[in-house]
């Protein structure tokens, strides 16, 4: 048998060279693994570098691994995702979500009214890691998340429960259809934006997320055209509208708000400097 230092940096190569990640992802994706099945902390591992595994954590350990050189991503694997400080249970009925779209939750926050009670509606909530995150900044608001898919809808109830959250609503609804002339004071949504064609579906964590979640129509726009069309119906006058895009979207977006009616409208670069979240105000 073998100790934690050996299998961090044996199994580290193979998943880099396998996944072609770097180093140091490569690394933390093998500590993950190892820290699952020890059920351990990080430091666990480096302070104990010699530590072999028994025959049924090497077991566990050895079908994980094999799990990820054959591509599933580390989260669903996992069965969790740190999101915004926030730990969220995710599975393949939900999208993992990714440290870009922290942009979409901290421009709705700054949006929202300060001093007083608000509303806010997310809009394809998959894991409820967007609603949950600003329900959680924000006690006083009341979120309200809506999603097309059952199985989706039921991760989200559980990261609720688990992370205490209560101050928001879990609908099932085909976009705004089950609303019912409800209002809010901002809507945000990480709706499906990837071209049905493009070749990144086949690449990458992508290929084992749910495909209803990623891609919407030829260009990839279909449902944030029809979001932004029908917004307004449910905003109050003067408030937000933000969505998460792709990263060569920004314009024909911007252009979209603009044609249905929105001002202000905006858009804010992510961590890498790209242009990922769009925003407008319904118009008094």
């Amino acid at each position: 048998m073998v100790g934690i230092s050996h299998v961090l940096q044996r199994d580290a190569s193979r998943i880099g060279l396998i996944l072609e990640l770097d180093a140091s992802t490569a690394r933390i994706e093998v500590q993950s693994l190892l820290q699952h099945v020890l059920r351990v902390q990080r430091s666990y591992l480096l302070a104990h570098p010699e530590q072999a595994l028994d025959a049924t954590q090497q077991a566990s350990y050895d079908a994980l691994l094999e799990r990820r050189l054959h591509g599933e991503p580390i989260s669903y694997i996992l069965g969790e995702r740190e999101f915004f400080g926030l730990k969220f249970r995710v599975t393949p009925a939900t999208l993992i979500p990714r440290a870009d779209t922290e942009l979409l939750v901290e421009l709705a926050l700054q949006r929202l009214p300060q001093s007083r009670a608000c509303r806010v509606l997310d809009m394809g909530t998959g894991s409820g890691a967007i609603a949950l995150s600003i329900a959680h900044a924000r006690s006083d608001a009341s979120v309200v998340a809506v999603d097309a898919s059952e199985a989706a809808l039921q991760v989200a109830n559980e990261n609720a429960g688990r992370l205490g959250i209560h101050n928001i609503q879990f609908l099932h609804s085909d976009w705004f259809s089950a609303l019912n002339g409800q209002h809010f004071d901002v809507i945000v949504s990480n709706p499906p934006y990837i071209a049905a064609d493009d070749v990144h579906l086949t690449r990458g964590d992508v290929r084992f997320e749910p495909l209803t979640a990623l891609a919407s129509g030829a260009e990839g726009l279909d449902d944030i055209r029809r979001i932004i069309s029908q917004a307004g119906t449910y905003l109050e006058s003067g408030k937000w509208l933000l969505l998460e895009h792709g990263y060569d979207q920004a314009a024909r977006v911007r252009e979209l708000f603009q044609h249905y009616g929105f001002a202000d409208v905006f858009s804010a670069k992510d961590l890498a400097g790209i242009e990922r979240v769009t925003g407008g105000v319904k118009s008094q």
